[in-house]
Order: structure tokens, then C-alpha cells, then sequence
């Protein structure tokens, strides 16, 4: 039902009501939506106010009463993308608050979880959450970032590759080191400098893409839904990882 559907776009009940009220009955007063709803008058004005900044149903400023008529039902996408345009927004300036917040608190001892479980949904969020975090701990650790990819991951997260190398102040003058097979490489394309390649043609049974980044010790499983992300933050497993991902590195030569 286009009830249940427009729930789903975060229209609550009210607002459904009346907008379905007056996208059926067209050039429509308050009063006369107030009737056909059984919603008092005054809830009614203050719903059309939010159906109109949510850009649902505009007012008839010609008519000497006031009128309201259903913009196109196309209106409903452009406002999913406004949406998706202010979350992005939102997105880039809480990559900047972490930034600046970690180079705050950079001389300040505080506590980090040991483990972190990300379940699907907040596994791309928590990649771009904690980037500024991973690459301060590389960067302290005065050591590279190793890993091995999975080609799931890429498929599913190559946004989030693109914008480290291309638009993530804190990735300046980190190199990543990564073991991956022909099939991985082939779904990136694009090359960046400081991502270092070599491919192993024993990786085929890998299933999850495994990075050493500092103290952490990450894990994103992306080969099947729902997909999950597991973080380790612990000095010493990330030490001794990273002392075997280095000798992978060389002995694949």
C-alpha cells in the first residue's frame, strides 16, 4: 500500500494522510483537508508547513484563500536526493571534526575499545569514522600499512578507496603495502602511487580483506551479506601480523 511506502520515506502518519488528501483532491483549502482527514485545523497548518519545507506541496499565493496543491510525484526523489546531498555534506565534515579532534587529542592518554563489531549497515561509515584514527597509528608507529584485499571489498567499497587516495588529508605520506590476487586487481583499475601491489597466487581461498594499520588490526568480511567489519586495537598482535605480512611481502619477491 502507498501508505506503507511513504512510512517508509519518513513521512509519518499525519503528513501521509494529508498529503494523499491533497494530491487526490488537487487545489485544496485547510479547512476542507481538515474534513476529509478528521484531523483538527490546527494540526493541519502545522503539517502543511513541514509537507511544504519537505517540498511535497506548495501554496496557491495567487488564491485570495489560502490553497494547497500536491507537487509532482517526482518531487518525492528529488527530495531523497537533497537528502543524499546533505548527508554527504554532513559525511565530509564529520571526517574533518575527527580529524581535527585526533590532532587535539594527540597528547592526550585515553581509553580505546579492544574490540570493535560494525554490522552491515555502518561498515562504510566506520571506514571513513576512523581513517583519520588509522593513519594517525601508522603514522606513530613509523610503519607502513599492510594488508591483503579481497576482491569483494573493492567491489562494494571502491568509493571509499578512491576518496583515501585522492581527497584524505591524513593518508599524506602513508603507503599501503597490499597482497591481492589477479581477480582484485582487475575489478580496481585505477592506480595510485602509494598503493604498492604484489600478487600472490596463493590467495585464492581468502575470504575477507585484512589490513595492519598501526595498532589496529582490521578485518571486513564483504564476500557475502550481511556484511561486518572486526577492529582490534592491541600493539602487540598488530606487531607480530605486521612482521608476517612483511615477510609475505619480500618472499613473493
Amino acid at each position: 500500500m502507498i501508505q506503507e511506502t511513504l512510512k517508509h520515506l519518513g513521512l509519518t502518519e499525519k503528513e501521509i494522510q494529508i498529503y494523499l488528501a491533497i494530491l487526490q483532491h488537487g487545489h485544496i483549502g485547510a479547512t476542507q483537508v481538515a474534513k476529509r482527514t478528521q484531523i483538527n485545523r490546527t494540526t493541519v497548518y502545522s503539517v502543511l508547513r513541514e509537507l511544504i519545507e519537505k517540498k511535497l506541496i506548495t501554496e496557491d499565493l495567487a488564491s485570495p484563500v489560502a490553497k494547497f496543491v500536491a507537487l509532482s510525484p517526482a518531487s518525492l526523489e528529488l527530495q531523497i536526493k537533497r537528502e543524499e546531498a546533505q548527508l554527504q555534506k554532513k559525511k565530509q565534515w564529520a571526517m574533518r571534526a575527527v580529524l581535527e579532534l585526533t590532532t587535539l587529542t594527540q597528547s592526550t592518554k585515553y581509553s580505546v575499545p579492544r574490540i570493535v563489531f560494525v554490522e552491515d549497515e555502518d561498515v562504510e561509515t566506520h571506514l571513513y569514522k576512523q581513517t583519520p584514527l588509522w593513519n594517525a597509528s601508522i603514522k606513530e608507529r613509523n610503519t607502513l600499512w599492510f594488508g591483503f584485499q579481497d576482491s569483494h571489498f573493492i567491489k562494494h567499497y571502491e568509493s571509499w578507496i578512491d576518496n583515501y587516495w585522492v581527497h584524505e588529508p591524513s593518508a599524506k605520506g602513508i603507503e599501503l603495502r597490499l597482497i591481492s590476487d589477479e581477480v582484485a586487481e582487475k575489478v580496481k583499475g585505477k592506480k595510485y602511487s602509494n598503493r604498492k601491489i604484489k600478487f600472490w597466487d596463493k590467495a585464492d581461498n581468502f575470504t575477507a580483506t585484512t589490513w595492519i594499520m598501526g595498532d589496529y588490526v582490521t578485518l571486513i568480511i564483504s564476500n557475502q551479506r550481511p556484511h561486518y567489519l572486526v577492529e582490534i586495537f592491541d600493539a602487540t598482535l598488530a606487531h607480530n601480523l605486521r612482521e608476517v605480512f612483511k615477510g609475505l611481502w619480500e618472499e613473493i619477491g
